[in-house]
C-alpha cells in the first residue's frame, strides 16, 4: 500500500500575507534564491505583475503598484537584492504602520435595552443646574426606563429599586432618585396632567367656536 504524502497547514511555514496565498510566497522564496541579479530583477517583475492582477481595478493606478512593491519585500522578509521601477527600496518602517483605529461609540450594552434616547436624557440631566426641574427631570426619566424595561421584558415584573440603581449606573452616580419615590405615582401624574392639558385646549376650541356660532345668529337677526 503506497502511503500518501500529506502536508499539513500547520506543518508549512506561515503565510506573510495571506491575501496573495502561498503560491505567492513561494515565487518569491524561489526569486530569493535565484544568483543571477538580472534574472532575479525579472523574476520580482513577473511576482509583482501577478499580485496586481489580483485586483485588476486599481492596475493602473501608480500608487497601488508602488504598495505592491512593498508588499513583496515584506514577503521576502526584506531578504532579496532587487530595485523597484520608482528605485525606492521599501524599509522594514514602511511594513509596520498600521491602520488608524476607528474609534466607535461606546455603548453600555448591558443598558442598551434603554436605547441611546435614555443615555441622552441622562446627560442632558447631568448637565442641568439643581434644583425643583432637575429633581422632576430625573423622575420622568425613572418612570421611562420603568416603562422601556416592561416593553423590553413583559415576562419579567421589575421593581422601582432596579430601575433607580439602573439610572445611578448610567449617570456614573450622577442622578439619584429617592427611595420612597414611587415611579408607578409619577407616570399616573405625568398622565393625568397631559389629558387634562388635553382637555383644556379642546375646552378652548369647543368654546371659541360656540362663541362664533352665536355671533353668526345674532346677525341673521
Amino acid at each position: 500500500m503506497n502511503s500518501l504524502n500529506i502536508t499539513y497547514n500547520t506543518a508549512r511555514t506561515k503565510l506573510i500575507i495571506p491575501e496573495y496565498g502561498r503560491h505567492v510566497q513561494n515565487l518569491v522564496e524561489h526569486a530569493k534564491t535565484i544568483e543571477d541579479k538580472e534574472e532575479r530583477q525579472k523574476w520580482a517583475n513577473y511576482i509583482v505583475s501577478l499580485m496586481l492582477q489580483m485586483s485588476p481595478v486599481n492596475s493602473g493606478n501608480q500608487e497601488f503598484k508602488e504598495k505592491m512593491w512593498v508588499h513583496f519585500f515584506k514577503i521576502a522578509q526584506y531578504d532579496i537584492d532587487v530595485t523597484p521601477p520608482n528605485g525606492v527600496i521599501p524599509e522594514v518602517e514602511e511594513s509596520g504602520l498600521k491602520p488608524k483605529i476607528v474609534s466607535y461609540p461606546k455603548r453600555n450594552h448591558r443598558y442598551r435595552h434603554y436605547g441611546q434616547v435614555v443615555q441622552k436624557l441622562v446627560d442632558s440631566a447631568i448637565s442641568m443646574e439643581e434644583g425643583p426641574k432637575k429633581e422632576e427631570f430625573k423622575q420622568v426619566i425613572g418612570s421611562y426606563m420603568k416603562l422601556a424595561y416592561k416593553n423590553w421584558s413583559k415576562e419579567h415584573y421589575v421593581n422601582d429599586e432596579v430601575i433607580k440603581e439602573e439610572l445611578k449606573n448610567l449617570s456614573r452616580g450622577k442622578l439619584l432618585i429617592p427611595e420612597e419615590l414611587d415611579l408607578n405615582k409619577i407616570k399616573a401624574a405625568n398622565r393625568t396632567f397631559s389629558n387634562n392639558n388635553n382637555n383644556k385646549s379642546r375646552g378652548k376650541k369647543g368654546g371659541s367656536h360656540h362663541s362664533n356660532k352665536n355671533r353668526k345668529f345674532k346677525k341673521k337677526r
